[in-house]
């Protein structure tokens, strides 16, 4: 058995629009901002909640749960460039931004956008961009915490 690592397999677009997030186009993809490479190793969070539902009754001995609603903390870390074109998530993801993250995983980030691939899709508002203290031996860097507007596709097929 072989695990499946991550590094390099993880691909990261920002997209204006998108017909239908249970199945994005290779063309609505491909107009896409690939970010990928503007993220920090550990700086995509797109972190799942599930609140829980009491169902016990008064006559309940044991406290019985079901599952609520579910929500996401999402944020990137991005790395800052040095010239507009790669600067370019900072450029771009500024307050009140409305659009949508896709996520694909698993997959080399130099394969081509492919029909019949999985992808993650987040319709995205952006918050402000919070600019990372500077550090010794470091990139310079800044966070654009992201709010999840609505139910995300997180098992879209690319069409």
């Amino acid at each position: 058995m072989a695990d499946l690592i991550s590094d390099g397999k993880t691909r990261v677009s920002w997209l204006s629009t998108v017909a239908n997030i249970n199945a994005p186009t290779v063309a609505e993809l491909n107009a896409g901002a690939d970010y990928t490479k503007r993220i920090t190793p550990d700086g995509l969070k797109l972190d799942p909640s599930t609140a829980d539902v009491d169902t016990s009754s008064l006559a309940s001995t044991f406290d019985t749960k079901t599952v609520g609603r579910v929500g996401f903390d999402a944020e990137i870390t991005f790395k800052r460039g040095d010239n507009p074109s790669d600067d370019a998530p900072y450029s771009t993801l500024k307050y009140g931004v409305s659009g949508f993250l896709v996520v694909r995983r698993g997959v080399a980030v130099g394969t081509a956008w492919t029909v019949g691939q999985k992808a993650e899709v987040y319709p995205i508002t952006c918050g402000e961009p919070q600019n990372s203290s500077p550090a010794a031996n470091e990139v310079m860097k800044f966070v654009s915490p992201m709010k999840v507007t609505d139910p995300p596709a997180t098992a879209a097929t690319v069409a």
